[in-house]
């Protein structure tokens, strides 16, 4: 996949929510680009739910007498690790869209793929299918 579908790609990494969100809204019909979307849209949702679960975690484990403040302290490591595993991620997704693989990305490519976005009209082409065959 090169050119106009790469570059979809590479702009769903590059703008962040703006880039896939253009791509499922308005670019839907290129799959290549709306898998990659969906792999940015994985890593942007990644980052905003790591400091969150920090924050309840945290604040749980910050009412245990005389350890608790300093172990919710230490858990915020969990938090910088989880954005450098985003960063490298990041950095692979957009190597791929430029590349031209649709390979998930490291850390949460996978869970990128099953989310329950597809591309426009996917009857259209099963019926396109079906009446090349009855002809």
């Amino acid at each position: 996949m090169r050119g106009r579908s790469g570059y979809l790609a590479c702009l769903a990494y590059l703008l962040g929510v703006i880039g896939w969100l253009y791509v499922l809204l308005f670019q839907r019909k290129d799959e290549f680009a709306v898998y990659h979307a969906k792999q940015s849209m994985a890593i942007t949702l990644s980052a905003l739910i790591a400091p969150v679960a920090w924050v309840v975690s945290a604040w749980i484990i910050a009412w245990i007498p005389s350890v608790g403040p300093i172990v919710s302290v230490a858990l915020f490591s969990f938090v910088i690790m989880m954005y450098l595993a985003l960063l490298v991620a990041w950095v692979m997704g957009i190597a791929y869209a430029l590349r031209g693989r649709m390979r998930p990305v490291p850390f949460v490519g996978r869970w990128g793929e099953r989310l329950p976005i597809t591309t426009a009209y996917p009857d259209v082409r099963v019926a396109e299918e079906a009446k090349v065959e009855v002809a």
